[in-house]
């Protein structure tokens, strides 16, 4: 069992940036759990945004924000981290994280979102032009 919390979101004109945290909660080691983050806009689909390896060493970036966003985990501090720069109207959407349990060692990068057991609620970003 894993609880997730989002934080960072908010409003911010196109060209900005935002650091978005996901804080997990859990009697297992944060490092077992492979992790990602999803968007959601209005009236779409959940869609995957990025993935991060166990150790932080391998990552994975839908086309839409490659170069642009990266993801981090600090397993010290149970936390995914999501830099978001250079962003656009488009980006606009919910962002939520997503834990699936894994195997520290393993590298497995998810980018399914049924595969992941576990999510936050989620944080609002907005990009007005």
């Amino acid at each position: 069992q894993v609880q997730l919390v989002e934080s960072g979101g908010g409003l911010v004109q196109a060209g900005g940036s935002l650091r978005l945290s996901c804080v997990a909660s859990t009697v297992r080691t944060f490092s077992s759990y492979d992790m990602g983050w999803f968007r959601q806009a209005p009236g779409k689909e959940r869609e995957f945004v990025a993935a991060v390896s166990w150790n932080g060493e391998t990552s994975h970036y839908a086309d839409s924000v490659k170069g642009r966003f990266t993801v981090s985990r600090d397993n010290a501090k149970n936390t995914m981290y999501l830099q978001m720069n250079s962003l656009k109207p488009e980006d606009t959407a919910v962002y939520y994280c997503a834990a699936d349990p894994g195997f520290s060692s393993i590298v497995v990068i998810i980018t399914d979102p049924m595969e992941y057991d576990y999510w936050g609620q989620g944080t609002q970003v907005t990009v007005s032009s």
